[in-house]
């Protein structure tokens, strides 16, 4: 095949998972918003770098580290979370620090909005997302990767979605009071640990009440069947691929694809190299094919309307020649060049995650 090309956009992306606020509150503690909307900020996102690569919007995550404050001082002792020798579960941050955290990031989010002048909007509803692409301004969702803030009786979901949550994951990889995350291990089934509490089950339901997406990337396998036992609400993974190319613990075997397909819910393909790859490593010859290969499979599997991207900008090592948010034209050329035409493109690319949304909030 001939070298790929990154040609002109033309088609936007709106992506299911960026870690970007995690990254402004590790890097950018003065003045997190303004690093975002002038740049260049550390990562791999920022407002120049978003338009340059056709990011329309996507999930924007409020997520902890396991290291807490500590990554605040020094980022470069943390574990390699996309390792494929990472194994045991990490420490999971008390609720008070998880809290402070959490609002932290939801405030940057927030000012974000506030300082950019209309370039960027938080969305409640799937017609806010398309007003957004309509007018070129970024369609930011606030999502929770993580639910450590929370307390058991959930009063603080109230106030969450009232500030506009409207996507939520129980649980990243590592135990919680909802219960346990999968951890990272090569080569591993997803079926690991003992899936949701009590509370766990508790906050599904209350998400579905309501109406806000339940996210099973990062849940173990107990943990989803449970979830698709009592949600109403289509099955979303937000950044998991597919185990049968990846044997890694967090991507979906093929009993879970199916499950997701029959509720019309969606997968959104992740671009970490080491959920890639068919050795579950971060290997430097690593390119955007091996994204195709999984839109690929998925699309074999769960169908054109469910699949779209979940990148994991900000959080995971991306292939090189993609390199950073702006390098989303060359993931479009790579399917364009592998035959998907222009509808295909565009369901992938921002419809079937607007789609998916919809039918979760109603509106």
């Amino acid at each position: 095949m001939p070298a790929l090309r990154s040609d002109a956009v033309t088609v936007p992306v709106f992506d299911g998972h960026n870690d970007l606020l995690m990254r402004l509150w590790l890097s950018h503690q003065d003045d997190p918003a303004s690093a975002f909307l002038n740049g260049p900020a550390a990562g791999q996102m920022d407002l120049p770098r978003i338009r340059q690569g056709g990011f329309a919007g996507g999930l924007f995550a409020a997520y902890v580290p396991s290291t807490g404050s500590a990554a605040r001082n020094a980022p470069s002792v943390r574990k390699d979370r996309s390792a494929p020798d990472f194994q045991e579960f990490e420490p999971t941050p008390c609720r008070e620090e998880a809290l402070e955290i959490t609002l932290s990031m939801i405030a940057t989010l927030l000012r974000i909005e506030q300082q950019s002048a209309g370039a960027a909007r938080i969305c409640r509803t799937a017609a806010d997302i398309r007003q957004c692409m309509r007018d070129g301004a970024v369609a930011m969702v606030m999502h929770i990767e993580g639910a450590e803030a929370l307390d058991a009786d959930l009063e603080l979901l109230d106030v969450l979605y009232a500030a506009g949550l409207r996507t939520l994951g129980p649980l990243w990889s590592r135990p919680n009071i909802f219960g346990d995350g999968v951890p990272f291990r090569f080569p591993s089934s997803p079926d690991i640990g003992n899936g949701l509490t009590a509370a766990g089950l508790r906050l599904v339901r209350a998400c579905n009440a309501k109406r806000i997406m339940v996210d099973l990337s990062h849940m173990d396998e107990k943990g989803f069947w449970q979830t698709a036992e009592i949600s109403n609400a289509p099955l979303v993974a937000s950044h998991s691929n597919a185990h049968a190319l990846c044997p890694q613990s967090r991507n979906l075997t093929d009993r879970q694809l199916a499950a997701i397909g029959e509720t019309r819910g969606f997968v959104g393909v992740n671009f970490g190299t080491s959920f890639l790859r068919g050795d579950g490593k971060k290997a430097d010859d690593a390119t955007v094919l091996e994204i195709v290969r999984h839109v690929d499979y998925l699309l074999e599997k769960v169908g054109e309307d469910n699949v779209g991207f979940g990148s994991d900008f900000d959080g995971t090592t991306l292939p090189p020649d993609m390199k950073d948010v702006a390098g989303l034209p060359l993931l479009v050329s790579a399917l364009r060049e592998q035959g998907y035409g222009q509808p295909l493109l565009e369901k992938i690319c921002y419809g079937n995650w607007i789609r998916v949304l919809e039918a979760t909030w109603g509106e």
